[in-house]
């Protein structure tokens, strides 16, 4: 057997306890379409974020968001970082946080992946902000920045992930976005 797979199946072990934990049922993700998201282990600073944490991405997801973002800058468009890596136990701290302040548990699992499901884990998401929009908001979608995105993610190898409607289940996200390379192509 391979070194990796051992690994993967610790990962995977792990995140079954996580959602057992949070009362999350292990069919969930297979009935709505999540792919297991492995934690990346390799990551790099990228600066902070609008919280004022030090945010990290792999390698080539921190080149393509750093490119990224001063091409915007470049044409007059600020990009903020609002999120970037979150291990699975950082998701299951925000899903235990919403669950004790009373939130309910589907309508928290439409904004929140379960854990070991959350694009966040492969170090290869962002959530992006820009300067006079809440983060995090629907409105993202009404500002420059947004369609400055939509015209110019792909280039950088990125892709817009949870559009209206998306099969994953996930409310619209238009702040979400995820590198998978050269070739990327926008989803709006």
């Amino acid at each position: 057997m391979p070194p990796a797979e051992p690994a993967r199946s610790d990962y995977a072990a792990q995140v079954r306890a996580q959602l057992r934990a949070l009362g999350i049922p292990e069919r969930l993700p297979a009935q709505r379409r999540l792919p297991l998201c492995v934690q990346a282990q390799r990551l790099v600073p990228v600066g902070l974020g609008t919280d004022g944490r030090d945010k990290l991405l792999t390698p080539a997801a921190a080149r393509a968001w750093l490119a990224m973002r001063h091409h915007a800058q470049s044409g007059g468009v600020a990009l903020l970082l609002v999120s970037a890596f979150r291990s699975i136990e950082f998701q299951a701290a925000l899903i235990r946080a919403k669950l004790d302040r009373g939130g309910v548990l589907e309508q928290i699992l439409q904004v929140n992946a379960p854990p070991g499901y959350s694009e966040h884990h492969t170090g290869q998401a962002v959530d992006i902000g820009t300067p006079g929009c809440a983060a995090l908001d629907d409105a993202f979608d009404t500002t420059a920045a947004f369609r400055w995105l939509q015209r110019h993610a792909a280039g950088h190898g990125f892709r817009l992930s949870y559009p209206r409607g998306n099969p994953q289940g996930f409310c619209y996200e238009p702040w979400h976005w995820r590198y998978v390379g050269a070739g990327a192509r926008a989803t709006a």
